[in-house]
């Protein structure tokens, strides 16, 4: 019998799960991978102008994010930033197409489910010199 982990949750991160989103995780990785790390005005910001169709779900997830930050916790959304974006596999819908001799090939719609966690950065304020 093994000992279930506790998972540590820190009070300066805010999560928005976004389940069943319609797209592959090859498709999803990418665009996840370029918005971590980035103030999430400017990873709003870049989705918007991004021709991939999956990013408007981003999007939508990550102002989900910011409105629980801004609601339930009350953080500064100016002081926001992307910590964490990754997703995983979830269901994958299957269908079949009919081929020549009598045949049929498989169709795979898989799903994904969108994971984004937002953290609270402090400004660090630099005058004058370094010391």
């Amino acid at each position: 019998m093994s000992k279930k982990k506790k998972i540590k949750k820190d009070k300066k991160t805010i999560r928005s799960i976004n389940n069943n989103v319609r797209s592959s995780t090859r498709k999803l990785n990418p665009i996840l991978k370029a918005i971590v790390g980035k103030k999430v005005d400017i990873a709003l910001r870049n989705l918007s102008f991004s021709e991939k169709r999956i990013s408007n779900d981003i999007q939508k997830t990550i102002s989900s994010a910011v409105a629980n930050a801004e609601n339930n916790f009350q953080y500064n959304i100016d002081n926001l930033i992307v910590k964490e974006a990754y997703c995983g596999k979830k269901i994958v819908m299957k269908r079949f197409r009919p081929r020549a001799k009598g045949r049929a090939s498989p169709i795979l719609k898989p799903y994904s489910s969108v994971t984004i966690i937002l953290s609270e950065s402090k400004k660090m304020e630099s005058h004058g010199t370094k010391s």
